[in-house]
Parts: structure tokens; C-alpha cells; sequence
């Protein structure tokens, strides 16, 4: 019976570590994969983009158009719009703000305006020529537009009033 064993042979130490170094990298890359994933369900977050902005001047207001892309991976809710870090309602008239994506015209109310990941929109804001109050508006003037989300977030466009 031992020289039965005597005959055979082992497996070599050398193919022994390879063997053992391929299976730990193997368990390794599952491991990291399944983690990115797990991770990757709790770390959704927004970022709205401001593409474009311009303010062209017709008879009776200031038209701010402007492009927004959420590239964030969580849907974002922009809830207000401010003109000089003042809310759109507390200018005299107050600043009217439309939801124009596919050209239709909806009025962003008090719910605000989702845009969901990877999705594009278009934006308007009618200012008023007769706009006084905080601070009287005029062609040539740059202004500060800051959208506000409801993750906290505000993204801000200057443009300039033409």
C-alpha cells in the first residue's frame, strides 16, 4: 500500500500558487463588483447643467431662455428661480416662470419642475420691462439667475439682458 503512494506524484508548488493567486483575484473582482454595486444604489445624486442662457427684449418683457440637463444620476426638483438672489415672486410684477420643453408653455408652479436624470429641458423667465422693485432692470445689464433645487442645490446662470 505505500508504494502506491509512493508512485504518485503531486502537484507542483509552483502551479499550487498560481492556482490560488488566479482564485483570489477572481474572488477579488466579484467582491468590488458587488460592492460598486451596492454603493452605487445609495450615492445617487443631482446635477443640473445650465447649457445656455440669452434675454432677448420684446415690447413688453425680457424673455430668459434657458437650456438645463440633469447629467446627475437622481432626478432633480427645482422648486424656485431667483433674478439677483431675489425670488422670482418678489419682484414688482413678479417674474413669471414657464416650463417650455417641446414647445408648449406650462407654468412652473409651487410643485417646481423635475427633470429627470439624462433628461434635457428648456426654461423661460418673462421679466417684465416695467420690473422697479427690488432694483430697476435695463437692456445691457447682466443679471444673476439662480435656480434652486430641492436637494439643496443652486445653479446659477448670469446673463445679460439685450
Amino acid at each position: 500500500m505505500s508504494r502506491l503512494f509512493k508512485s504518485r506524484k503531486a502537484v507542483s508548488p509552483v502551479i499550487a500558487t498560481v492556482i490560488l493567486v488566479a482564485v483570489a483575484i477572481t474572488v477579488a473582482v466579484a467582491v468590488a463588483y458587488w460592492m460598486g454595486g451596492i454603493a452605487g444604489m445609495y450615492t445617487k445624486f443631482e446635477k443640473v447643467e445650465i447649457l445656455s442662457a440669452y434675454a432677448p427684449k420684446n415690447a413688453t418683457h425680457w424673455r430668459v431662455t434657458m437650456i438645463l440637463k440633469n447629467t446627475g444620476s437622481a432626478d432633480a426638483t427645482l422648486l424656485d428661480a431667483y433674478v439677483n438672489n431675489v425670488p422670482k415672486a418678489s419682484w414688482t410684477p413678479p417674474i413669471l416662470w414657464y416650463d417650455t420643453t417641446g414647445g408648449g408653455e406650462v407654468l412652473v408652479t409651487g410643485e417646481g419642475l423635475t427633470i429627470k436624470s439624462g433628461q434635457q429641458v428648456e426654461v423661460r423667465l418673462d421679466i417684465s420691462l416695467s420690473c422697479t422693485s427690488p432694483s430697476p432692470l435695463s437692456s445691457g445689464t447682466t443679471i444673476n439667475i439662480k435656480l434652486h433645487s430641492a436637494g439643496g442645490m443652486d445653479y446659477i446662470k448670469l446673463v445679460e439682458l439685450t
